[in-house]
């Protein structure tokens, strides 16, 4: 009797390091199955693109306080207004607007529609970011940014002028006239922003370091950028914002430097509106060329590479290079060019970035980036490195190499890049489908991400207003660029 008690004691003892031992290794079977599921999948949850619940609004501590600065109509809509009285072709001429003149502006609209001519286009980001704050208010629970009526209740003050549509309709109608002041009315408009700016409380209250400007064409208040270099600029990159050093060169033939203007830290690189139409990756098909590029060949400063480039690779096989631009006749050559191919290239014209890449998005062709100095919007948020190739300059100027190192390029790596493409497409839409750009912006579009990008500002411009305030009169300080 004994012994059997004893027998089922040590049994029993002996069950639990047994139990014990089973449960452990069911639990490192089961820890390493989630670590494999969880690292085949290019796009886990932790890097979830999502700013919102689409079935949510964002709560106020979530969002950031908007003023819009109490401009004139003939600053914004009105320009467009009488952009859409032009009649004569000029470069302001498309086939898309002149249809638009006889259908849509027969009758005068409090929110015209903005032009589809892709020179200006690709700047619209004034247009659907003012669009969005000037929703009725019932319409707004996806977006952001939170308007309000006080400025003193706002974190910042939004400036509505059409900084892209006042340049491009000068260039349009006086090119010779655009650097010049008088006879300028693009100068004249930029003047009566300034002064009137000025001449408020907020602006003297902050210096100006709390108003936000849209200036995504280079050229945009081309005139006055030393007085609003204190403030939030929404560029589509600094390409635009240098100036001549004649003391470099031996003095004999200048160089661009960097304004002291622009900084990551204080401005917004925003995205370009892309001009094709969206692909959504069940409908892409499979891709005949390798790689593709359609843009003009000859740009000046930072664009002579793309020179070099077209020369090395125009007899290249599976290898298209098309000169043109994705207006209307040859946005359908664009379209088919970019959802046939499998790369997109992507090489620095007058500036560093262009509507192509995000052509190139919008069609999961994959991105080809050819460039040593590009910002890109919303990087804390988007990882380009999951979609697109970036290639050095002097790498891709190396006869036969870059078209060697994307056949290099597994079809696997390819679809996990078109998979991530697709997932971040919605971030890079500026469009919500309404009229006159009146109407619920995308919950997870460029204007939101916009916003949320200048709500993470909002410490800095604090610190600068407070450092400003407490300077004994008369002492300056020097403007200095932090590019990194």
């Amino acid at each position: 009797m004994k012994t059997e008690m004893a027998l089922k004691t040590n049994s029993s003892l002996c069950s639990v390091p047994i139990l014990f031992l089973l449960a452990l290794l069911l639990t490192l079977f089961f820890s390493i199955f989630l670590l494999f599921t969880s690292s085949s999948n290019p796009i886990s949850s932790s890097s979830s693109l999502s700013l919102f619940n689409p079935n949510s609004s964002p709560s106020s501590h979530q969002s950031i306080k908007v003023y819009i600065a109490d401009l004139p109509r003939s600053l914004n809509y009105g320009l467009l207004d009488q952009y859409w009285a032009i009649q004569s072709d000029s470069r302001l001429g498309s086939d898309a607007d002149r249809e638009i003149r006889s259908t849509q502006m027969k009758k005068h609209l409090q929110f015209p529609p903005y032009p589809e001519n892709p020179l200006i286009k690709q700047y619209s980001a004034e247009y659907w970011i003012l669009g969005d704050l000037m929703t009725p208010q019932e319409q707004r629970d996806g977006s952001f940014a939170q308007r309000v009526f006080v400025a003193e209740e706002a974190d910042v003050v939004f400036v509505p002028f059409f900084a892209t549509m006042s340049a491009e309709m000068q260039l349009g109608v006086a090119k010779g006239a655009f650097r010049k002041k008088v006879g300028n009315e693009d100068y004249e408009r930029q003047r009566n922003v300034m002064d009137f700016l000025k001449s408020t409380d907020a602006w003297k209250k902050s210096g100006g370091r709390d108003h936000v400007f849209v200036l995504t064409d280079p050229v945009a208040m081309w005139h006055v950028k030393a007085e609003i270099a204190p403030a939030v600029l929404l560029v589509v990159d600094f390409g635009g914002w240098f100036r001549l050093d004649t003391k470099s060169s031996n003095g004999s033939s200048p160089d661009m430097i960097q304004h002291t203007q622009v900084s990551v830290l204080k401005d917004v690189i925003v995205p370009y509106t892309h001009l094709l139409p969206r692909l959504h990756l069940s409908a892409n098909k499979k891709r005949q060329t390798l790689l593709y590029f359609k843009g003009a060949k000859h740009r000046h400063r930072g664009g002579l590479v793309r020179e070099k480039l077209w020369d090395l690779l125009i007899n290249e096989p599976d290898v298209i290079m098309e000169e043109g631009f994705p207006n209307a006749t040859g946005k359908e050559q664009s379209i088919k060019g970019m959802r046939s191919s499998e790369f997109c290239l992507h090489p620095a014209g007058d500036t560093p970035t262009s509507c192509r890449l995000f052509d190139a998005i919008q069609s999961l062709c994959i991105p080809v980036v050819v460039s040593d100095n590009i910002e890109l919007p919303f990087e804390d948020m988007v990882d380009y490195s999951e979609f697109s190739v970036f290639v050095a300059v002097n790498d891709a100027l190396k006869p036969n190499w870059l078209v060697k190192h994307l056949r290099t390029i597994p079809e696997e790596q390819r679809k996990r890049f078109r998979l991530y493409m697709a997932r971040v497409q919605p971030v890079f839409e500026y469009e919500n489908g309404h009229p006159g750009g009146i109407g619920p912006v995308p919950p997870d579009g460029a204007v939101n991400h916009i916003w949320r990008k200048v709500r993470q500002k909002l410490p800095m411009i604090k610190e600068a207003i407070s450092r400003e305030r407490r300077k004994p009169k008369g002492v300056t300080v020097p403007l200095r660029c932090h590019c990194t």
